[in-house]
């Protein structure tokens, strides 16, 4: 194990104030994975459904009606894209830890608004209020983790969003199993104020760690940014060492012409490309079936009416924590592309099998119990590809004056597509719509092929790469399925053509840049 950490360069490179930075920022993420999955949960308690339910005058039972489930789960990404919006602003303007700051004092102001809910259009609203604070973190998180921490280990601390997101879930599920049903909304709302709490953590403690070395370079702030990388390297790297990083982060700051307005993410063939990258990533996260098991995984599961959801939900929440763990691990060792490729081909599986078991009429016990696994293997699948891997890329594609622009455009996108889904999977899964049930895993399973088409054409291989270097990558018009297989070097910093060997790789050669093609085995 130890071996295989070793690339990660963890001991080498991470000292006492990076390690502290990265955890702080992996507390803030907790909440939206309490929330989600907190929430997926409620929807299957019985108690939930009578406290906000209609009573069935036939069945003698409570329950959700579809369309109320529809703004309940699609409505608060209204809150979630003015999020990203403000976010994106506030960390561009005045940086990544004010918009860290500001985040967590308003998930204060929307927690107790939660708490105190009586009736579900008070909820609805606190929950719409919650999601401006989830979207200013995911504006934030990726990015500020990025470009504090060293290459080797880029991929792997990005991951950590999704690995906290994953244990904020397990622990709500985890309650909701140990307690049986809660017994009452009244108590979820207050563990969920409870968690919800921790920001003030994260308020308190984001003023003692450094600033974004690039924001402050970014901002014209020489001296600042030199003092805030020497923070984040010390004892680690030596004085020559930071002095050469910081140099490569000016260089890449200064050859740039961009000023970060919209129109300029396609001013030219290479800033689009960057910008189409990144959006259709996003694209593809939302529409390859995740959110039929983070959402509406326990309704579904009690709709099947043969085992607990709660236990589903508690299980599912670990095997993702386990499953992003090795992404995590395999993600700068395999590479970005590779490790879509494997999860995405569990999770196509996963859902085709799923879809096709949903054609049965009247499933018997048999049948339910292996449309639950393929729920599982499905996520899985997703939490080793896509669910991770996706914001690594959406947080170095873009260049760093665009970088703010494009993951604000990128993220609306993403919550775009996350209301489409939402909002429509009721009637998708429910009478007397629909009623695909688990059919809708060949319509997920059909998006999850695609996805891997758009990888295998489209996705740069960015591991092990300075962000400064990807900028050189796009410059020389390397095209994107041989980004991992070029070496730069300073001659590829000067513009000079040093072809090593063209062998078959005519298509990077005619880059017209110093490039070394580095064959793989």
């Amino acid at each position: 194990m130890v071996s295989f950490l070793g690339h990660l360069g963890f001991r080498e490179t991470f000292n006492s104030t990076l390690t502290f930075t990265i955890m702080l920022i992996a507390v803030s993420q907790f909440n939206f994975g309490f929330d989600q999955q907190g929430f997926n949960t409620t929807q299957a308690m019985s108690a939930f459904a009578k406290h906000y339910g209609w009573l069935n005058p036939k069945t003698k039972e409570y329950y959700l009606e579809s369309w109320w489930l529809s703004l309940f789960t699609g409505l608060p990404y209204i809150g979630f894209g003015i999020g990203i919006i403000l976010g994106s602003m506030v960390s561009n303007r005045w940086g990544r830890r004010m918009c860290m700051f500001t985040m967590s004092v308003w998930s204060l102001i929307a927690t107790t608004i939660i708490m105190t809910a009586n009736n579900r259009d008070h909820l609805l609203a606190g929950r719409i209020l919650a999601y401006i604070y989830i979207g200013m973190e995911l504006a934030v998180v990726p990015i500020f983790q990025s470009e504090i921490t060293p290459e080797k280990a880029r991929g792997f601390i990005v991951g950590t969003y999704q690995l906290s997101l994953g244990v904020g879930g397990l622990v709500v599920n985890g309650i909701a199993r140990a307690t049986g049903d809660l017994n009452s909304p009244a108590a979820f709302r207050i563990i969920y104020g409870l968690f919800y709490l921790v920001p003030a953590t994260v308020a308190c403690g984001i003023w003692f760690v450094p600033e974004s070395p690039r924001w402050l370079a970014m901002k014209g702030c020489q001296e600042e940014a030199l003092a805030s990388l020497t923070r984040f390297r010390k004892n680690k790297f030596s004085e020559t060492e930071i002095n050469d990083e910081m140099a490569k982060i000016n260089y890449g700051i200064t050859r740039e012409v961009e000023k970060g307005t919209f129109m300029e993410m396609f001013q030219n063939k290479q800033t689009t490309k960057r910008t189409l990258v990144v959006i259709f990533t996003n694209f593809f996260l939302q529409t390859t079936g995740s959110l039929f098991a983070s959402v509406y995984g326990a309704y579904f599961t009690k709709q099947l009416a043969f085992i607990n959801p709660f236990t589903i939900t508690v299980s599912n929440s670990a095997l993702q924590i386990v499953a992003c763990i090795l992404a995590m691990l395999m993600v700068d060792k395999l590479g970005r592309r590779n490790v879509i490729f494997i999860g995405g081909s569990i999770q196509t599986a996963g859902l085709f099998v799923m879809g096709g078991l949903g054609l049965v009429t009247n499933p018997n016990v048999a049948i339910k119990s292996a449309i639950v696994a393929m729920m599982v293997v499905m996520t899985f699948g997703f939490t080793i590809g896509w669910a991770p891997v996706s914001h690594i890329i959406s947080a170095e594609v873009p260049s760093m004056r665009l970088r703010d622009i494009t993951y604000r455009t990128a993220s609306i996108v993403n919550i775009a597509t996350q209301f489409a889904v939402t909002f429509s999977m009721p009637y998708l899964l429910n009478a007397p719509y629909a009623a695909l049930g688990s059919k809708v895993g060949l319509i997920f399973g059909s998006m999850c092929i695609s996805s891997l088409v758009f990888v295998f054409f489209c996705v740069p291989e960015c591991k092990g790469r300075k962000l400064e270097d990807i900028d050189l990558l796009f410059e020389s018009k390397v095209p994107l399925r041989h980004f991992g297989r070029v070496r730069i070097d300073d001659a590829l910093r000067e513009r000079y053509v040093k072809p090593v060997d063209q062998g078959n790789d005519e298509d990077v050669s005619k880059a017209g840049m110093a490039v070394q093609v580095e064959h793989s085995a």
